[in-house]
């Protein structure tokens, strides 16, 4: 007779998800993962593969939480764009890990469906991928930045992002904007 399992894959990668934010990758290991679940780690093989496999397994899981956060949203860009903040501020090490594993293409591709929607709203069907890349594209990079402690001036960095942001929207309605950044007045 089989012994039962002790624990679920959901249950693997949602320590492995805790570990990550705790300790980074480094920290990610099947022994680690095993001690938080209350296992032997060899147990761990019959749901994972490897530690490879776990590190894409929870950079899925770190995309698939992302997308349902977006999916709730009310779908503008704007609250898109906080809601990919916020969740790279409370999840940085998930937040990274989406990005640097091969694998979880699926989970990604589910988490860009509401920017590709918001920015059809706003430039049309034949340039929202363009514009989608456009905005993930700064949004990540300025997160990242933050993340890493990169902005070293004086300044509110959350002033900066709604500067960016609203710079961003304006570009993809073609608001034409003046040198200041505000867009010109009726003549």
């Amino acid at each position: 007779m089989p012994t039962p399992d002790r624990t679920s894959l959901a249950e693997i990668v949602e320590a492995g998800r805790g570990i990550l934010e705790a300790g980074g990758p480094a920290k990610l290991t099947m022994q680690a993962v095993a001690d938080r679940v209350g296992v032997r780690a060899p147990s761990l093989y019959k749901r994972v593969r490897d530690r490879d496999a776990l590190l894409t397994l929870v950079a899925a899981a770190s995309a698939d939480d992302l997308a349902a956060r977006l999916d709730v949203s009310d779908g503008s860009l704007r609250t898109i764009a906080h809601v990919y903040r916020t969740f790279a501020r409370q999840n940085p090490e998930g937040f990274r890990l989406m990005f640097s594993v091969d694998g979880a293409a699926e989970s990604m591709a589910r988490a860009s469906r509401p920017v590709l929607r918001a920015t059809s709203e706003i430039v049309g069907a034949d340039a929202a991928l363009d514009a989608a890349r456009l905005v993930t594209a700064w949004a990540t990079g300025f997160v990242s930045m933050e993340l890493s402690g990169s902005f070293r001036f004086d300044g509110d960095i959350d002033r900066a992002f709604e500067y960016g942001l609203e710079r961003l929207m304006v570009g993809l309605r073609g608001t034409q904007v003046g040198p200041d950044g505000v867009p010109p007045g009726p003549t």
